[in-house]
């Protein structure tokens, strides 16, 4: 039986954070929930269910001593936080938003004496030494929040988001988009639904690394001091059984 727990999302008024973040309040694991970011979700976008248990709060991640970030001393930590080179206007603001606040936020949150997991939705093909400007960042990212020493840092990398609504793709998501349409006529695993990510997300924040089924495929990666469980695309659909 799982314990109840309270939870973090920064990143809630994305594609993947939205789901999330309905998941969240919708299932009695979590009884807290704390919806911190430069913008929080607006009432009538929230589910009935659950509302009583959500803190919202918004922030500026340039001033995040005063962001009272770990003073929830939230038990998991979800980060779906992330932006795209177009969007955020130059490669300095890219990594500024991408890499830096995630990191920083992460830092931010973590409680002294308080048992923490951290769940951070990263990409296909991340990877620190990429030529590629935002599978770099990705990989970046995920040494910089392994370094940080939370108990538990797990690391979702996701292939095509399917089902998302937003003018600017990834180049995670263009790159494997430019195979699933003929990819998908021989298997699923080039692509997942957003509710689908979602669940599986907070599957692994509810179990934990040591909790994870065979079926999830998680492995342990990183170098000494900044260790993570990942947890590829068809890990992540093997999480949430179809109906």
């Amino acid at each position: 039986m799982s314990v109840q727990k309270s939870a973090l999302i920064l990143g809630s008024t994305g594609q993947v954070g939205g789901a999330l973040l309905k998941e969240l309040l919708t299932t009695p694991t979590f009884t807290r929930v704390g919806e911190f970011g430069r913008r929080t979700t607006a009432p009538d976008a929230l589910p009935e269910q659950g509302k009583e248990k959500l803190q919202q709060k918004v922030i500026d991640f340039e001033k995040l001593d005063d962001a009272g970030l770990r003073e929830g001393n939230w038990d998991v930590v979800f980060i779906a936080l992330g932006t795209t080179a177009k969007a955020a206007g130059s490669t300095e603001a890219f990594e500024r938003i991408d890499r830096k606040y995630v990191i920083d936020a992460a830092r931010a949150a973590k409680s002294e004496g308080h048992s923490q997991r951290l769940v951070y939705v990263s990409s296909t093909g991340a990877d620190s030494k990429s030529h590629f400007l935002y599978t770099r960042s990705k990989g970046l990212t995920e040494d910089g929040l392994a370094s940080l020493g939370y108990d538990d840092p797990i690391v979702f990398r996701p292939a095509l988001l399917a089902g998302t609504n937003r003018p600017e793709s990834r180049i995670g998501e263009t790159i494997a988009g430019a195979v699933t349409s003929f990819g998908s006529l021989f298997t699923s695993s080039l692509q997942i639904k957003i509710g689908t990510l979602a669940k599986s997300l907070l599957k692994a924040g509810d179990l934990g690394s040591a909790g994870l089924p065979a079926e999830a495929k998680a492995t342990t990666v990183g170098k000494e001091g900044a260790r993570f469980t990942l947890i590829g695309n068809s890990g992540a659909l093997a999480l949430v059984p179809k109906a």
